[in-house]
């Protein structure tokens, strides 16, 4: 979208500069600044395009979170993990949900009732962000990891109480950290 402005503003320039030429010379030319000086979207995030994924990633995980693909339904790594921890996202390593916002939703995926840093509502300081998301043909939300970009899954309202959210999450796009438990120090009782 932004070469197609850069190319129309160019291009009225010309047009301008062509009709300045012919008309008498009190007349001012006109010039419209390009809305983007960049070729290409560029991200809002710490990561560009410089950035190799396909060198840090396996193929499975690249294909799902740089290319927006799907994990096959009940083959993922962390759809019957019941560990306590946090998991964080596989490209940049930010925490993302907790183990006690997982249940079993029963759709073959990893179920989260919140992301991590929600509160009530409010996903302001979670680290995931939404994204409409039409492109297989119906309306849906797309999950998308707010530091790094990465496709993380999808976003559904028919999610238990109190939220009613339901955060489909694809297993390689998560890395699992369990929580440390916190050993004694002498001296403690």
């Amino acid at each position: 979208m932004s070469r197609f402005i850069v190319r129309l503003s160019l291009v009225i320039a010309q047009r301008a500069a062509a009709k300045s030429v012919l008309l008498p010379k009190t007349r001012v030319t006109a010039f419209i600044r390009p809305v983007s000086t960049s070729s290409g979207l560029q991200s809002l995030t710490r990561y560009n395009a410089t950035t190799d994924w396909q060198k840090t990633l396996t193929s499975e995980q690249y294909v799902v979170t740089r290319e927006k693909g799907t994990e096959m339904p009940f083959s993922g790594l962390y759809l019957n993990h019941s560990e306590v921890g946090m998991y964080h996202c596989v490209c940049c390593d930010t925490p993302l949900f907790s183990s006690e916002a997982k249940y079993d939703s029963g759709t073959g995926w990893p179920a989260f009732k919140e992301a991590h840093g929600t509160w009530e509502r409010d996903e302001s300081h979670a680290s995931i962000i939404r994204r409409p998301d039409n492109t297989l043909g119906s309306a849906e939300t797309e999950v998308i990891c707010k530091h790094c970009d990465a496709h993380l899954g999808h976003a559904f309202e028919d999610g238990p109480d109190p939220t009613g959210q339901r955060f489909c999450i694809n297993s390689v796009s998560l890395n699992f950290r369990p929580r440390e438990s916190r050993e004694p120090r002498p001296g403690d009782q």
